[in-house]
Formats: C-alpha cells, structure tokens, sequence
C-alpha cells in the first residue's frame, strides 16, 4: 500500500497533541474502558526498539493490596525526598501533588527485559541501555496515544525499583523503567503544571554544532 500523506492539517494537530500532552496528576475516578487500554498497549508496542527487540513488559496494577503496596512505597519516597530539599524550596515541593495513585482507574508498571532473546543482541552490544530507552519510546507512544483519546497519563519516578519489583511479584531481572498513571484529567491545560506551581520552566533545546 502507499504510504499515507501527512498533510498540513494533520501536522497542526500533530503539533497540538506535543505542546498539549501533560503529566497528570489529578484524575477523575471514572473507569477506562478496557477497548481503549487493549488498543493505548497495542499502540505502544509500535514503538521503535533496539534491534527490534521490543524488550517491555507492561503490568496492570489492579488488585487493592498491590495498589496500597505501592502507595506507601511511594509515601516513603517522598518523604525521604521531601527531606533532601533545600530549605528555600521545601515548601513549595510539600504543596506539589507529584502522583495520581490515589484516583487513577488504571495503573501500569512498565519493565524492561535485561537481555531478550529477540533481537539477537543487535545494536546494544556497545550501547545495553538501548533496551531501557526502547522502553521509554514504548511509554512515550503510549501517552501521546493516550492523550489523543482525550485521556492523561502521569508518570510516578519516586518510586524504588527494587522495592517495586518485589511488591509486583515479577522476575527479579526485570529492570522497572516507571510506573503509569492512567485516566480522565481532572482539567485540561497547555502549560506544564510544575511551570504554573513555579518548579520549573521550560527552556530552549540545546543543540551544539560540531
């Protein structure tokens, strides 16, 4: 078949859904339907990988106790975080709401395969941390697909891999790339909401010539 032609209009939209995707952090409790997360994880494995070695495991964090697991890792987390701030900028990160565990319908961890037999090593001999960042352009597929279906993701980091390993019950090798807040956003806006709080902003990329 031909390929198809990205016309004016549809890099617009394109170009809307990049400057419009955010990370969530309140959702509203209403469930997803599971049609719309079966295609967001099909979508998701469409991503570019290493040698194509696909090497993500998603999980779906469903049951109360794994759930709660998780809640308290993160708890510990960031308290210990909360603590590690400069004393100028405690306050302001106390005020953030910096996860969705609480209301997010659905939940994923996202795993990374240390050394898949798919692929057969291609690309990552020299390079081994091809396969995690594979991972991520799975994660990063699924949230611009998210987004697209009027959904919002929010990707929790103040979590301990290892500890998160052991409450998900999955092979210890696995490496945990992130865990995946999923749901309808509370609100919508085109500015990230770190910048609102006052965080951070957003700078110009840096591109050097050589």
């Amino acid at each position: 078949m031909p390929p198809p032609e990205f016309g004016a209009a549809f890099r617009e939209s394109l170009r809307a859904l990049f400057l419009w995707r955010r990370d969530v952090r309140r959702f509203r409790p209403d469930p997803v339907p599971e049609a719309r997360i079966a295609a967001l994880l099909e979508l998701a494995g469409t991503a570019p990988s290493v040698g194509l070695s696909q090497p993500w495991r998603f999980v779906r964090v469903e049951s109360p106790e794994r759930r709660a697991a998780i809640r308290a890792l993160f708890a510990r987390s960031n308290a210990e975080a909360l603590a590690g701030q400069a004393p100028e900028r405690a306050a302001l990160y106390a005020r953030l709401k910096l996860e969705g565990l609480d209301r997010a319908p659905c939940q994923l961890a996202l795993f990374c395969l240390p050394d898949p037999e798919q692929g057969h090593g291609l690309g990552r001999r020299t390079m081994p941390e091809t396969l995690a960042y594979s991972a991520v352009m799975a994660l990063h597929t699924l949230w611009l697909a998210a987004r697209a279906e009027g959904l919002g993701l929010g990707w929790v980091s103040i979590l301990e891999p290892e500890a998160v390993t052991a409450a998900l019950d999955v092979p210890a090798a696995w490496r945990f790339i992130g865990y995946a807040c999923l749901g309808w956003p509370e609100a919508e806006s085109d500015r990230p909401e770190l910048e609102a709080e006052g965080w951070e902003r957003r700078r110009a990329v840096v591109c050097l010539r050589r």
